[in-house]
This record gives structure tokens, sequence and C-alpha cells, in this order.
């Protein structure tokens, strides 16, 4: 028989791949049939002028995998014991052909690509396929991932590293690389084989949790055994394990409003009842919490999460009398606190405020830190510390998740505090972010004048700015992302309403000299007229 298949003598894929794939996928799609009989090896190799043998090693995947059936002196033919549901002719399923490999065609599409979502009553999604009336086959996500799906709020663009102003990066630059990699090679050269291994313990590494414990102690007054640290891949997932221990579908959760997105949409994926609470100038608005309580019967919250130390995005700082009072009514009514103290490091005035944590006294405060904003985003460590009734079940939590943080990275961790190594970087961090932030704010000054208002705490990596534009949010940001100046809108930290010309301007790993230049052209953009 004549089969026509192409191969590209130019593509990095090998000759007899191709070969294998183009076979593949025609008898997957019906293209060749059950029991269809293929050219002999000698007749293919002729044709597509390769050498025979390269032909031969595809007809050995293939019959080794079972698409293809040899008969002595008969020839080789389409395998007749393939399921006959999963050979249907592109044209029966109304397949245009619009997908180049044949194997992604004839795999997944078929149901896929002509399928619509249902709704269930419980709001779950059920993925039907259209192409065959007659016998339809659901596919169902769970709620999870409808909540998911449903909310268009996350998208993975390619890495940028040369944007300016880009949100959440420290000053890489200036972590201390050699101590760092000087401690990994200590342990590395050890040849401790238990490094190749998963720990017993899924809480995390003893040492670090024993070092993390005495650390918040020092630093944020939080007074915590180590069995009651658990160690995580970064905050997010500590605020995954929140949600996956805490929250049952329905619970009311209260968040600030405006907040960080990646709670809130956690929160929502796991079926939460999202309360969003306003934030003022002295933080999170208590007496709306109260006010809720007033007038809902019954109202018992489950959490109540906050990120008191530099409020995610506007700045502000929660005040002492704020806490003491969130704390008191979390108590009340029997909610948790979590306490996403993300960079709580860096302040620039007054005394360092203790973190909720380190005020309470009943075991309501869950604390959540993390090492992104400290030291490097790519080390993905963090911390939870939970109450010790609910230890146990974090670990469990945490096993679940992922068996395990990064065992190696912990070790070296343990000793970059315990020898004091994280303190002093620490130190010399505060005192440079404090000198970039008031350089921005001149800058901000002489380009923008009185036009500018800059909102929140003399704190954190980033300020919050306000200016008046002709053009929208998205249109400044875009146009500040092509003159390679990545600023971010807050408008998707709010659940209500969100103020027009906010933007978050992290300045950390920006040098020095390049900040006003920065700021004029960010300046210029916002003073454009709309084309």
């Amino acid at each position: 028989m004549d089969f026509l298949i192409h191969v590209d003598q130019s593509s990095g894929v090998a000759l007899h791949r191709q070969i294998y794939e183009a076979f593949r996928g025609a008898i997957l799609s019906g293209r060749l049939r059950s029991g269809e009989k293929l050219p002999s090896t000698r007749a293919l190799s002729k044709s597509l002028g390769i050498a025979r043998a390269t032909v031969t090693m595809s007809f050995d995947s293939l019959l080794s995998e079972g698409y293809i059936e040899a008969a002595v002196g008969a020839g080789t033919f389409v395998s007749r014991s393939l399921p006959e549901d999963l050979m249907r002719p592109a044209m029966e399923t109304g397949d245009s052909g619009s997908l180049s490999d044949p194997v992604l065609k004839a795999a997944t599409p078929k149901v896929k690509a002509r399928s619509r979502g249902r709704k269930r009553k419980d709001g779950t999604e059920s993925i039907v396929s259209t192409g065959e009336p007659s016998a339809v086959q659901g596919y169902r996500l769970s709620w999870y991932a409808t909540a998911l799906r449903s909310r268009e709020w996350l998208s993975f663009s390619p890495d940028e590293p040369n944007v300016q102003l880009s949100f959440g990066r420290p000053a890489m630059a200036e972590f201390p690389m050699r101590v760092w990699n000087g401690l990994l090679l200590h342990h590395a050269r050890k040849r401790n084989l238990a490094l190749l291994d998963s720990p017993a313990n899924a809480a995390g590494f003893r040492p670090l949790r024993e070092e993390l414990a005495a650390y918040l102690s020092r630093v944020r007054a939080v007074s915590c055994q180590p069995e009651q640290v658990i160690i995580v891949n970064g905050s997010q997932q500590g605020i995954d394990l929140v949600t996956r221990v805490l929250i049952d579908r329905g619970d009311d959760v209260c968040i600030e409003d405006p907040g960080y997105i990646g709670a809130q949409k956690a929160f929502e994926a796991q079926g939460a009842n999202i309360l969003p609470i306003p934030v003022d100038k002295n933080g999170i608005v208590v007496d709306k919490l109260k006010q809720h309580e007033r007038e809902r019967e019954g109202f018992s919250p489950q959490l109540v999460y906050v990120t008191p130390s530099h409020q995610s995005p506007t700045g502000v700082v929660l005040s002492v009398p704020r806490r003491l009072e969130l704390i008191s009514w979390a108590k009340r009514v029997g909610a948790y606190i979590v306490e996403d103290d993300y960079d709580s490091e860096y302040r620039y005035k007054g005394r360092p405020i203790p973190a909720l944590a380190g005020l309470d006294h009943a075991g309501t405060v869950i604390y959540i830190g993390t090492l992104s904003k400290v030291l490097f985003p790519a080390l993905r460590l963090g911390y939870l510390v939970v109450p010790l009734d609910l230890a146990e079940v974090f670990t469990r939590a945490k096993w679940l998740a992922d068996r395990h943080s990064p065992l190696l990275e912990q070790q070296v961790l343990a000793d970059f505090i315990r020898m004091g190594h994280m303190e002093r970087h620490v130190r010399r961090m505060r005192n440079l972010y404090e000198q970039k932030r008031k350089l921005v704010i001149e800058a901000l000054k002489t380009h923008f004048g009185g036009a500018a208002t800059v909102l929140g705490d003399a704190a954190g990596i980033n300020v919050v700015v306000r200016f008046p534009s002709e053009l929208s949010d998205d249109e400044i940001v875009a146009r500040a992302k092509t003159a390679g100046i990545g600023i971010t809108s807050t408008s998707h930290c709010y659940l209500g309403e969100s103020p027009r010309g906010e933007f978050q301007i992290n300045y950390a790993h920006l040098k020095e000299d390049a900040i006003d230049s920065c700021i004029g052209t960010l300046s210029k953009i916002a003073n454009a007229s709309r084309i």
C-alpha cells in the first residue's frame, strides 16, 4: 500500500521518532484502520529517501507498544486488538485538522476541543463531549479546579529579568553569595547520604526549626517552641495549608480589602465565603468586624487574614492598639488570625512593632513567614508557626502536599542563621532599602510635583503611589512595560471598587543611579495623552 507521511531532515526531532509519531497518530485518529496493511520497511525507506534501519527502528517501537502486528510472510498490519472507540476517523468528530501534531490531535482534543462545561447544582463543572451524542462521556473537574478556572486572574508570562521596578524582587546582587556557597559546599563535601533521602519528619529539618524559633523570639517577639514551626515552600504554600486544614466550603473568612491576591484566591478556591474588611491608615478596621457580628446572627468567621507589618498593598502598619483589639475580638468569637509577616524586617521609622503572634497568649494566631524578600525568591523556603495543638495536623497536611522541603537548603539556612549571617544581611539591607526609598520619594516629587501621593508607612521594599492620568491603569502598565519599567496596578487587590491610578513600585533591586530616570520615564507615560 502507499501511505504518505512527511519527514523533516532539518528538524531537531530524530527521523525514526518522526516516522513513529506519524504512524501512531494515523492509527489513533482512524486514518489507518484496524487490520490495515502497512508498507514494507524497504518500500517506505525508498520513498522517504532514508536508511531502512531508521524505518525498522520506528516499526520496532510501534510493534513493541502494540500499535502494529507482524505476520511472517504476510507483512505488517495495524493491530486488530486496539479499542474501536479510540480509532475514530477525524471526519466523524468534526475535527478540521487544525492541530499540527497528529498525536495530540488524536489523543486529547477529540473530546476536549469540542467540549463544554455544564454546571452542577454544587457549582462544579462537568465537561461533556459534544462529539458523540449517542454515547456521552462526562469528565468532571473538582469544585476547587472549577473555582480556579472560573476566575481569570493568573497568567504566566515569560521571565523579564531586565524590567525595572518589577514587583517583589529584593536586591539579589547584594546577597552574600560567597558565604552561602561556602556553606553549601561545606555540607556537600560531607557526602552525607541522608541528604539524598526523605527526612522522617515532614515539618522540616529540626536544627532549622530551632534556629527559626530563636530568631523569631529575638526579632519579632514571637515565643514558640521548635515543635510549632513547620517548614514550607514559601508563604504561598503556608496559605494553602491553612486553607486545607482550617477552611470548609461555606466558611466565613475575613480578609483585608484591598489585600494580597494570593490569599484571596486561595480562600475563594477552597469555597470560603469571603468578607472584605476595609483598611485605613491604622490597618484593618476591627470595628467593621464587630459590625458584621452585630448585624449577622450567628456570625462566626473561621479566620481573619491580615498583613499587619506592612499591609499588602497599601503599606500601612497595623497599630498596637488595633492589634490588641483584633486579638481580643478573635479570641471572643473563636476565629483564628492568620498573620502573613512577609517583609517585617524592613521598617524605617520608629521601633519595630511586635508581631501579632508575639502579643497572642491564647493560641489564636497562625504566623506565616517567608525568606523570599529577605534572602532570595528562588530559595522557596518559608515557615508556619502554629498553635501546639495544630502542629501535628499541619505536619500531616504538609506531608500530603509535597512530603518535605529541600533538605540541603534547610541545613545551609540553619547555619546561615546560627552564624549570624542573616541578621547582618538584614541590617545592611535595611539601610540600603531606606536610602532607596528616600530616592524614590524624592524622584516622585521632582517629576510629578504635587500630583503624586505616596501611601503607607516607611516600611517594606515597595511604595504605593497614586497619580492622575488620562490613561487607564492597564494602558499605563502596558506602556511602562514597553519602556522596560514593571509597575503593578493595585486594582486587582480590591474586592470592591478600586481607585484609579494607584500603583505599586518596587525599588529594592534598582541601582540608586537608575531610580531618577525610571521615575522620570514613568512621569512622561502618565502625562501622555490617549492615542
